[in-house]
Protein backbone atom coordinates (compact mmCIF):
# COMPACT_ATOMS: atom_id res chain seq x y z
CA UNK A 1 0.00 0.00 0.00
CA UNK A 2 1.04 3.64 -0.37
CA UNK A 3 1.64 5.72 2.75
CA UNK A 4 1.02 9.41 3.52
CA UNK A 5 1.79 9.93 7.22
CA UNK A 6 4.77 7.57 7.32
CA UNK A 7 7.53 6.51 4.97
CA UNK A 8 8.26 2.83 4.40
CA UNK A 9 11.52 1.84 2.73
CA UNK A 10 13.25 -1.52 2.30
CA UNK A 11 17.02 -1.61 1.88
CA UNK A 12 18.48 -5.10 1.70
CA UNK A 13 17.26 -6.95 4.77
CA UNK A 14 16.16 -3.77 6.60
CA UNK A 15 12.77 -2.04 6.58
CA UNK A 16 12.79 1.58 7.77
CA UNK A 17 9.56 3.14 9.02
CA UNK A 18 9.75 6.92 9.37
CA UNK A 19 7.04 8.87 11.17
CA UNK A 20 6.39 11.71 8.75
CA UNK A 21 4.10 14.39 10.19
CA UNK A 22 6.82 16.88 11.17
CA UNK A 23 4.46 19.86 11.32
CA UNK A 24 2.50 17.98 14.01
CA UNK A 25 5.67 16.73 15.75
CA UNK A 26 4.79 13.28 14.37
CA UNK A 27 1.78 13.08 16.68
CA UNK A 28 -0.34 9.99 16.17
CA UNK A 29 -3.57 10.39 14.26
CA UNK A 30 -5.98 7.52 13.53
CA UNK A 31 -4.78 7.48 9.92
CA UNK A 32 -1.13 7.29 10.95
CA UNK A 33 -1.94 4.40 13.28
CA UNK A 34 -3.65 2.55 10.43
CA UNK A 35 -0.57 3.09 8.24
CA UNK A 36 1.80 1.97 10.98
CA UNK A 37 -0.10 -1.27 11.50
CA UNK A 38 0.01 -1.96 7.78
CA UNK A 39 3.76 -1.24 7.68
CA UNK A 40 4.46 -3.51 10.65
CA UNK A 41 2.52 -6.33 9.00
CA UNK A 42 4.24 -5.76 5.67
CA UNK A 43 7.69 -5.96 7.25
CA UNK A 44 6.85 -8.97 9.39
CA UNK A 45 5.44 -10.87 6.40
CA UNK A 46 8.25 -9.97 3.98
CA UNK A 47 10.81 -12.79 4.02
CA UNK A 48 13.49 -10.43 2.70
CA UNK A 49 13.17 -8.16 5.76
CA UNK A 50 15.09 -9.32 8.82
CA UNK A 51 14.93 -6.18 10.98
CA UNK A 52 12.82 -3.02 11.37
CA UNK A 53 14.11 0.49 12.07
CA UNK A 54 11.68 3.15 13.33
CA UNK A 55 12.58 6.85 13.41
CA UNK A 56 10.98 10.25 12.81
CA UNK A 57 11.36 13.38 10.69
CA UNK A 58 11.83 16.93 11.96
CA UNK A 59 12.56 17.93 15.55
CA UNK A 60 10.39 15.24 17.14
CA UNK A 61 10.34 11.48 17.14
CA UNK A 62 6.73 11.36 18.30
CA UNK A 63 4.82 13.80 20.51
CA UNK A 64 2.22 11.18 21.48
CA UNK A 65 -1.40 11.25 20.41
CA UNK A 66 -2.62 14.17 18.31
CA UNK A 67 -4.64 16.19 20.83
CA UNK A 68 -6.89 17.48 18.05
CA UNK A 69 -8.07 13.91 17.45
CA UNK A 70 -8.24 12.47 20.98
CA UNK A 71 -11.74 11.06 21.67
CA UNK A 72 -13.52 11.19 25.00
CA UNK A 73 -11.63 8.23 26.47
CA UNK A 74 -8.30 9.95 25.91
CA UNK A 75 -6.92 7.31 23.53
CA UNK A 76 -6.54 7.30 19.79
CA UNK A 77 -7.67 3.87 18.61
CA UNK A 78 -7.92 3.61 14.83
CA UNK A 79 -10.18 4.33 11.87
CA UNK A 80 -12.13 1.07 12.04
CA UNK A 81 -15.60 0.65 13.50
CA UNK A 82 -15.70 0.81 17.30
CA UNK A 83 -15.02 -2.58 18.98
CA UNK A 84 -14.96 -4.32 15.59
CA UNK A 85 -11.53 -5.88 16.17
CA UNK A 86 -9.84 -7.85 18.92
CA UNK A 87 -7.22 -5.13 19.38
CA UNK A 88 -9.93 -2.66 20.42
CA UNK A 89 -10.87 -4.89 23.36
CA UNK A 90 -7.27 -4.82 24.58
CA UNK A 91 -5.41 -1.88 26.15
CA UNK A 92 -5.10 0.70 23.34
CA UNK A 93 -1.73 0.30 21.65
CA UNK A 94 -1.86 3.30 19.31
CA UNK A 95 1.45 3.33 17.41
CA UNK A 96 3.12 0.57 19.45
CA UNK A 97 4.76 -2.12 17.31
CA UNK A 98 3.07 -5.53 17.79
CA UNK A 99 6.08 -6.61 19.86
CA UNK A 100 4.23 -9.45 21.59
CA UNK A 101 3.50 -11.32 18.37
CA UNK A 102 6.21 -10.18 15.95
CA UNK A 103 9.33 -12.31 15.50
CA UNK A 104 11.65 -9.79 13.86
CA UNK A 105 13.70 -7.38 15.97
CA UNK A 106 13.03 -3.64 15.99
CA UNK A 107 15.55 -0.83 16.43
CA UNK A 108 14.16 2.54 17.52
CA UNK A 109 16.22 5.62 16.59
CA UNK A 110 14.86 8.50 18.67
CA UNK A 111 15.66 11.69 16.77
CA UNK A 112 14.11 14.36 19.03
CA UNK A 113 11.13 14.99 21.30
CA UNK A 114 9.67 11.70 22.52
CA UNK A 115 6.69 11.83 24.84
CA UNK A 116 3.38 10.20 25.68
CA UNK A 117 2.63 7.36 23.30
CA UNK A 118 6.00 7.99 21.64
CA UNK A 119 7.56 6.36 24.71
CA UNK A 120 6.06 3.04 23.62
CA UNK A 121 8.81 2.61 21.04
CA UNK A 122 11.39 3.19 23.79
CA UNK A 123 9.91 0.61 26.14
CA UNK A 124 9.15 -2.06 23.52
CA UNK A 125 12.06 -1.61 21.10
CA UNK A 126 14.72 -4.32 21.12
CA UNK A 127 17.56 -1.85 20.56
CA UNK A 128 16.96 1.84 21.34
CA UNK A 129 19.41 4.58 20.43
CA UNK A 130 18.87 8.33 20.58
CA UNK A 131 20.16 11.58 19.17
CA UNK A 132 22.00 13.85 21.56
CA UNK A 133 19.08 16.24 20.98
CA UNK A 134 16.43 13.76 22.17
CA UNK A 135 14.28 14.51 25.20
CA UNK A 136 11.77 12.30 26.99
CA UNK A 137 8.71 13.15 29.08
CA UNK A 138 5.12 12.16 29.73
CA UNK A 139 2.57 15.01 29.56
CA UNK A 140 -0.65 13.10 30.36
CA UNK A 141 -1.41 14.53 33.80
CA UNK A 142 -0.64 18.05 32.56
CA UNK A 143 -3.49 17.83 30.05
CA UNK A 144 -5.96 16.15 32.41
CA UNK A 145 -5.40 12.53 31.39
CA UNK A 146 -4.27 9.48 33.34
CA UNK A 147 -0.87 8.24 32.25
CA UNK A 148 -1.65 4.57 31.74
CA UNK A 149 0.01 2.02 29.46
CA UNK A 150 2.95 4.29 28.74
CA UNK A 151 4.13 4.74 32.33
CA UNK A 152 3.24 1.20 33.38
CA UNK A 153 5.83 0.13 30.80
CA UNK A 154 8.24 2.86 31.89
CA UNK A 155 8.08 1.56 35.47
CA UNK A 156 9.45 -1.75 34.19
CA UNK A 157 12.30 -0.05 32.35
CA UNK A 158 13.23 2.73 34.79
CA UNK A 159 13.62 2.67 38.57
CA UNK A 160 10.19 2.94 40.22
CA UNK A 161 10.83 6.38 41.74
CA UNK A 162 12.13 7.76 38.44
CA UNK A 163 9.10 6.52 36.50
CA UNK A 164 6.75 7.99 39.10
CA UNK A 165 8.58 11.30 39.07
CA UNK A 166 8.28 11.53 35.29
CA UNK A 167 4.62 10.53 35.35
CA UNK A 168 3.53 12.84 38.19
CA UNK A 169 5.48 15.93 37.13
CA UNK A 170 4.05 15.62 33.62
CA UNK A 171 5.27 18.08 31.01
CA UNK A 172 7.40 19.86 33.62
CA UNK A 173 9.93 17.00 33.86
CA UNK A 174 12.17 16.52 30.81
CA UNK A 175 14.72 13.71 30.69
CA UNK A 176 17.80 14.29 28.54
CA UNK A 177 19.36 11.65 26.32
CA UNK A 178 22.32 11.51 28.70
CA UNK A 179 20.09 10.79 31.70
CA UNK A 180 18.12 8.19 29.71
CA UNK A 181 21.41 6.49 28.85
CA UNK A 182 22.61 6.54 32.45
CA UNK A 183 19.36 4.87 33.56
CA UNK A 184 19.47 2.25 30.80
CA UNK A 185 16.37 3.47 28.98
CA UNK A 186 18.43 3.81 25.79
CA UNK A 187 21.61 1.94 24.93
CA UNK A 188 23.53 4.60 22.99
CA UNK A 189 23.65 8.36 22.39
CA UNK A 190 24.57 9.40 18.85
CA UNK A 191 25.54 12.74 17.35
CA UNK A 192 22.29 14.03 15.88
CA UNK A 193 23.35 14.12 12.23
CA UNK A 194 24.67 10.55 12.43
CA UNK A 195 21.62 8.95 14.05
CA UNK A 196 20.15 7.17 11.04
CA UNK A 197 23.59 6.19 9.78
CA UNK A 198 24.35 4.61 13.14
CA UNK A 199 20.97 2.86 13.18
CA UNK A 200 21.82 1.21 9.87
CA UNK A 201 25.29 0.27 11.12
CA UNK A 202 23.79 -1.52 14.11
CA UNK A 203 21.10 -3.11 11.95
CA UNK A 204 23.76 -4.45 9.59
CA UNK A 205 25.63 -5.99 12.53
CA UNK A 206 22.45 -7.69 13.77
CA UNK A 207 21.74 -8.91 10.24
CA UNK A 208 25.23 -10.37 9.93
CA UNK A 209 24.08 -12.97 12.47
CA UNK A 210 21.77 -15.88 11.70
CA UNK A 211 18.30 -14.28 11.34
CA UNK A 212 16.31 -17.19 12.74
CA UNK A 213 18.68 -17.53 15.69
CA UNK A 214 18.26 -13.78 16.31
CA UNK A 215 14.48 -14.15 16.34
CA UNK A 216 14.56 -17.17 18.63
CA UNK A 217 16.91 -15.38 21.02
CA UNK A 218 14.70 -12.28 21.05
CA UNK A 219 11.58 -14.33 21.73
CA UNK A 220 13.29 -16.36 24.46
CA UNK A 221 14.23 -13.18 26.31
CA UNK A 222 10.94 -11.32 25.88
CA UNK A 223 8.64 -14.28 26.55
CA UNK A 224 10.74 -15.29 29.52
CA UNK A 225 10.48 -11.96 31.29
CA UNK A 226 6.94 -12.73 32.42
CA UNK A 227 7.80 -16.25 33.65
CA UNK A 228 9.54 -17.72 36.70
CA UNK A 229 13.20 -18.42 35.93
CA UNK A 230 12.95 -22.19 35.51
CA UNK A 231 9.98 -21.93 33.12
CA UNK A 232 11.79 -19.20 31.18
CA UNK A 233 14.85 -21.43 30.81
CA UNK A 234 12.68 -24.31 29.58
CA UNK A 235 10.97 -22.09 27.01
CA UNK A 236 14.33 -20.77 25.79
CA UNK A 237 15.61 -24.32 25.35
CA UNK A 238 12.49 -25.15 23.33
CA UNK A 239 13.33 -22.27 20.98
CA UNK A 240 16.92 -23.55 20.76
CA UNK A 241 15.64 -27.01 19.78
CA UNK A 242 13.37 -25.58 17.09
CA UNK A 243 16.24 -23.64 15.56
CA UNK A 244 18.37 -26.82 15.34
CA UNK A 245 16.03 -28.01 12.57
CA UNK A 246 17.02 -25.12 10.27
CA UNK A 247 19.59 -25.02 7.48
CA UNK A 248 21.24 -21.99 9.05
CA UNK A 249 22.00 -23.92 12.25
CA UNK A 250 24.19 -26.20 10.14
CA UNK A 251 25.67 -23.41 8.04
CA UNK A 252 27.01 -21.48 11.05
CA UNK A 253 29.34 -24.18 12.43
CA UNK A 254 30.31 -25.21 8.87
CA UNK A 255 31.34 -21.66 7.97
CA UNK A 256 33.28 -21.36 11.24
CA UNK A 257 35.28 -24.52 10.52
CA UNK A 258 35.89 -23.46 6.92
CA UNK A 259 36.97 -19.99 8.09
CA UNK A 260 34.56 -18.11 5.85
CA UNK A 261 31.57 -15.81 6.24
CA UNK A 262 28.31 -17.73 6.66
CA UNK A 263 25.69 -17.62 3.93
CA UNK A 264 22.46 -17.24 5.88
CA UNK A 265 19.37 -18.36 4.01
CA UNK A 266 16.83 -17.68 6.75
CA UNK A 267 15.52 -21.21 6.66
Amino acid sequence: MSFNDIKYEVDGHKATITLNRPDALNALSPHMITELRAAYDEAENDDKVWLLIVTGTGRAFCAGADVKEIPGDGKVVDERAYLSTYEQWEAPQEGTPPFRRMAKPMLAAINGICCGAGLDWVTTGDIVIASDKATFFDPHVSIGLVAAREVVRLARVLPRSTALRMALLGKHERMTAQRAYELGMISEIVEHDRLLERAHELADVVNSNAPLAVRGTRLAILKGLDLPLHEAETLAEAFRERNLHTEDSLEGPRAFLEKRAPNWRCR
